[in-house]
């Protein structure tokens, strides 16, 4: 029985992390969703419904060379500002390729930028205390 929870565990741990959150501003939902796996995180940023949205990578130098990360609009162009922002953000942060998607129905894209970061910083949070009970 104890090899049996161990590898239940073990399965446990390989498997993607998902963290749903959501914020209410200027009544407007704004929404999170968080996916990380062992080598990337994923971060899809929208407004009043979960919505693919314009898409940006970003990856992170190896820590032995200096200087900012790569990042790139793989999808989409009418949030790129914001989307390769967060994702330079995210990569910077996690260490990790970092895809962000924003999708932004009516308010622009500088109105939305605080809320996002907002959600951002929350699921990383979020993250970062699930890993602190593990240890």
């Amino acid at each position: 029985m104890e090899n049996w929870d161990r590898a239940l565990e073990e399965a446990k741990n390989g498997r993607a992390k998902v963290i749903k959150e959501e914020l209410v501003e200027q009544d407007t939902r704004f929404l999170a969703v968080y996916v990380e796996a062992k080598n990337s995180c994923l971060i899809l940023l929208s407004e009043r419904e979960d919505k693919l949205g314009t898409l940006a990578v970003a990856v992170p130098k190896p820590k032995d060379l200096l200087g900012p990360v790569s990042s790139s609009v793989l999808l989409g162009d009418k949030n790129a500002v914001s989307a390769r922002m967060f994702a330079e953000l995210v990569a910077a942060k996690k260490g990790k390729i970092a895809l962000v998607s924003i999708y932004l129905d009516r308010l622009s894209e500088m109105q939305a930028q605080a809320f996002f970061m907002h959600l951002i910083e929350k699921v990383i949070k979020m993250d970062d205390e699930k890993e602190a009970t593990k240890i």
